[in-house]
């Protein structure tokens, strides 16, 4: 029983002892300053999101037998728009088909994501760049963990304005169809409708955003990791 308990005993210690040693290296790798490489990163990173303001974050476009060329919906940052002919215009055309199956129009005042996603994007932009100047491992850290968080709210916010729009149909619309959910990413059809939307060159840019930040931390990562080796190293 005395020998089952040392044994216990002893595996706590090591288990304390690799969780101090671990907190000890983290803290240590937070407070590290940044290599020139990961600096570099971070400004190609924050120059990468001019173009989430600039183009498209996603497209859906829808194709019927009545419109074999297809319906065109861009979705930017900061408004809806549809693609523009001398004889049309696709975000009102799809609007009038919504209204027959009872759902509302798509209205820019009616995301408050267009107000404040690019205040969101600019402050990754800027939070990337002070991380620059400010050369501190802990602040490349900080703005990954906020890119990861707003990634998953906006595509969160996505889905659920999609979800809601498709399942709040008024009862009293001229054609009856089931509730749906149009699709985030891929195809699928709805009534005499196919609809294809993927992200477009916006949303790439910020993808790109979020692997230079990780690159950046890696190429960190790795070089303190050697400076321990050879800390360690017998002389």
């Amino acid at each position: 029983m005395d020998k089952e308990r040392e044994e216990g005993t002893e595996q706590t210690n090591e288990s304390l002892s690799w969780i101090r040693r671990f907190g000890i290296q983290t803290y240590d790798f937070l407070e590290q300053p940044l290599p020139m490489v990961s600096r570099l990163l971070l400004i190609i990173a924050a120059v990468a999101l001019v173009a989430v303001l600039i183009f498209p974050l996603w497209n859906m476009t829808f194709f019927s037998n009545q419109y074999t060329d297809g319906l065109a919906l861009d979705i930017y940052a900061y408004r809806l728009e549809g693609a523009k002919t001398p004889n049309r215009d696709d975000l009102r055309e799809i609007n009038s088909l919504n209204h027959y199956i009872g759902m509302r129009p798509l209205l820019e005042s009616d995301f408050s994501e267009f107000v404040w996603l690019p205040f969101a994007v600019g402050g990754l932009m800027l939070l990337a760049l002070r991380a620059v100047v400010l050369g501190k491992m802990s602040k490349l850290v900080d703005v990954f963990v906020l890119f990861v968080y707003f990634s998953l709210y906006s595509l969160w916010s996505f889905y659920y304005r999609l979800h809601s729009y498709g399942h709040n149909l008024d009862p009293t619309a001229a054609i009856k169809v089931e509730p749906f959910t149009p699709p985030i990413f891929g195809e699928q059809v709805v009534g005499n409708f196919t609809v294809y939307s993927y992200p477009d060159i916006g949303s790439y840019a910020f993808i790109i955003y979020g692997i230079l930040l990780f690159a950046a931390i890696v190429w960190a990562w790795r070089g303190y990791k050697r400076s321990l080796s050879a800390a360690e190293a017998p002389a």
